[in-house]
């Protein structure tokens, strides 16, 4: 197996200006729409659905959309800058802006006919109407292919029965993408996505789940009962659904790096505040080597994880071959994210166990991260297949 360095590939870890003036803009926005609500926001479980209004007149909500949809038009090294940042101050809502534009956004954007994109790309772009995108199920988690959800052709149209569950926005989201089976039980070529405005017939949301953490990101179920769907609404071809999916995880598994490496750097900065700033024994306790080298370890797996994230969009962007790539770079930022986290705790002490200090939220949202758009295990998988073969 090669290596490729990242100078073959013409990729620069050096931080462009636009990155710099993105990273600036999304900080400052952060600390005036996000930072003083987030408390209440977690507390209740409230899915700030304006925020994300807000954010859309800056750019976040279609980052990756052309300007001819009304996206941004940019590339996926500004798209993780962004996201790094939101995610920095609020793992919850770096969650909703990573489902909204690298599933179901991205999805509608690579695989949709010009009419669905000019239908529906302007108004996700904007952030007058939220994404959902709809694949995993009660009982099929990372075994995708063995979903119960059909789609069953009735002339022109496609009839849906079934349900999805952990889905972001189930309930909040204006249209989702929603992948059904439309062969036999375990054909990779026997499913189809469809899109699905919210308000259609048959096409319902149910129980919004009480989570550990992520609480202002909504995660519910979404129900389809005698779905009727036009053929119209299909992306790409009958049977392309799973195909597509994969290849839709490989960007969503950057964003979940991205966001990964934004709750570790926010957990990292207000632990190293707080080492400087708590004194014992008459000393702040950064300077005792228990605490420094646990900042150290800290600092070295999230400057780790920024190169492997980093690569992975710039590879992603000169549209090469990113499976095992960002497998690596979810799998190794979401595992950097909870180490981090855990050690911020530690290092706050008896306070880090409290809700007047941001040590517990990093902590709880953090978890996450190696579950959701494929388990630490599933990128172990994908990255062994790829060194094995």
């Amino acid at each position: 197996m090669g290596i490729e360095t990242p100078e073959a590939a013409g990729i620069s870890f050096q931080e462009t200006e636009r990155q710099s003036m993105i990273r600036q803009m999304v900080r400052d926005f952060g600390a005036r729409e996000i930072l003083p609500h987030m408390m209440e926001w977690d507390e209740h479980q409230v899915f700030p659905v304006e925020l994300f209004r807000k954010m859309g007149d800056i750019g976040l909500m279609g980052i990756l959309v052309p300007e001819e949809y009304g996206g941004a038009g940019l590339g996926y090294p500004e798209y993780v800058t962004a996201l790094l940042e939101v995610s920095r101050i609020d793992g919850s809502v770096g969650l909703s802006m990573a489902a909204h534009n690298s599933l179901c956004t991205n999805h509608i954007l690579t695989f949709g006919s010009e009419v669905i994109k000019q239908k529906y790309l302007p108004r996700l772009a904007s952030g007058e109407w939220i994404g959902a995108w709809g694949l995993t199920e009660p009982n099929t988690g990372s075994d995708a292919a063995n979903m119960r959800t059909v789609a069953v052709r009735d002339g022109d149209d496609f009839i849906l029965n079934g349900s999805k569950n952990f889905i972001t926005h189930g309930i909040s989201g204006n249209v989702a993408v929603v992948i059904a089976r439309t062969g036999e039980r375990g054909d990779s070529h026997g499913m189809t996505a469809f899109v699905i405005e919210k308000g259609t017939k048959g096409f319902t949301s149910g129980k919004k789940e009480n989570k550990l953490g992520m609480r202002a990101s909504e995660t519910a179920e979404l129900i389809l009962q005698d779905c009727r769907i036009p053929r119209s609404q299909m992306l790409g071809e009958e049977g392309e659904g799973f195909i597509q999916s994969l290849k839709i995880l490989d960007g969503g598994r950057i964003s979940i790096a991205a966001l990964s490496l934004g709750i570790a750097a926010g957990a990292f900065e207000a632990a190293l505040k707080y080492s400087k700033e708590r004194h014992q024994f008459d000393r702040p306790i950064s300077s005792f080597q228990g605490i420094s080298f646990k900042l150290a370890d800290m600092a070295t797996r999230i400057e780790a994880a920024r190169l492997l994230t980093f690569r992975a969009a710039a590879l992603k962007d000169l549209g090469l071959p990113v499976a095992k790539e960002s497998a690596m770079a979810k799998f190794y930022a979401s595992e950097t994210a909870v180490s981090v986290a855990n050690d911020g705790v530690q290092i706050f002490g008896g306070y880090g166990y409290t809700k007047d200090f941001p040590a517990e939220k990093y902590y709880r949202d953090a978890k996450l991260c190696t579950i959701g758009e494929g388990t630490s295990e599933i990128q172990k998988i994908v990255i062994a297949r790829s060194v094995l073969q």
